[in-house]
């Protein structure tokens, strides 16, 4: 019998409780860290990687990949969805700037409502769906790194320049935070067979990731992307190989994780794209159906700024 492919997350997990380099990071949480992961996902048999160890909250991952895909960079539109997940960074800002010791709740709610404060406080910067979908070069001309992908994959499926990615280098500074899932490649295979579809596989590299909380929220919503990228060039899914660089779990997920360990993984569910829409960015979440997904309870942990 195979073994369960999400075994591959929690052993690194487990690795990482047992052999993490601690050190301190950023945030000032403290991690267990270790360099260079990886996982790969068969998702030829529509499988979704969406882990059952604990309950991940696909809807809002995938639809911060279609926030992605618009190119936008404010929350505004996020908190229209009810995905929140960004919001610490501008709060932390304002707070900073301000002095004004503002509730999340009350600060979200001034975002949604009143356009000219959204606009000067959410904005999250030059990150990842800027860089997508209008990364500016030196000549003031934007390139749209997904457009030319889809054109590539559809007119010269065997290069090796099919790719995109966000580390902008002259941009970092003005991010709310540095791209951590900062590059895609993709690669097409079965072209030669004569019969069947080829199939397409993606991967990943993250620069930085928070294995209890970031890894399943990313895994899930990469799978998502590989679907529609697929669909929109008419090929089938293959593998989601997924590269980690510094991947580590943060000092106050330990017991969290350890929670998560003990748990037996249930089987994927089956991901179901219900309409072709004729663009890229034209996914809906409504455009998702995920068959079969059953989990764990969730797990809470706090989000490190």
């Amino acid at each position: 019998m195979l073994r369960h492919p999400e075994y591959q997350y929690l052993d690194i997990m487990s690795h990482l409780l047992e052999k993490g380099d601690r050190r301190m990071d950023r945030t000032g949480e403290g991690t267990l860290s270790t360099f260079g992961a990886m996982m790969r996902f068969d998702l030829s048999d529509g499988s979704f990687p969406a882990f059952t160890t604990k309950k991940v909250f696909w809807k809002t991952a995938v639809k911060e990949m279609l926030w992605f895909l618009t190119g936008q960079t404010n929350i505004q539109s996020l908190l229209k969805e009810n995905v929140k997940i960004w919001t610490d960074w501008p709060l932390a800002a304002y707070r900073k700037a301000t002095g004004e010791e503002i509730s999340q709740d009350l600060f979200e709610k001034r975002v949604l409502e009143d356009d000219a404060f959204a606009a000067k406080w959410g904005d999250l910067g030059p990150v990842y769906g800027k860089q997508w979908r209008r990364w500016l070069d030196r000549n003031g001309v934007e390139h749209d790194q997904i457009g030319a992908l889809i054109h590539s994959l559809k007119t010269n499926p065997t290069s090796r320049r099919m790719l995109f990615h966000a580390w902008n280098v002259g941009e970092i500074d003005q991010m709310a935070l540095p791209p951590c899932h900062m590059t895609y490649q993709f690669h097409v295979s079965g072209l030669q067979r004569g019969s069947g579809r080829p199939q397409l596989s993606m991967l990943v590299n993250q620069r930085s990731c928070d294995i209890f909380l970031g890894a399943p929220f990313n895994i899930c919503q990469q799978a998502a992307l590989l679907a529609m990228v697929a669909q929109q060039v008419q090929m089938d899914r293959g593998e989601l190989i997924w590269v980690g660089g510094d991947t580590h779990l943060y000092l106050n997920h330990l017991d969290q994780a350890k929670e998560q360990l003990a748990r037996k993984p249930m089987p994927f569910p089956k991901l179901v794209l219900t309409r072709q829409p004729d663009e890229i960015d034209g996914y809906r979440i409504d455009d998702f159906e995920v068959v079969g997904y059953q989990s764990h309870d969730r797990i809470d942990a706090p989000v490190a700024v």
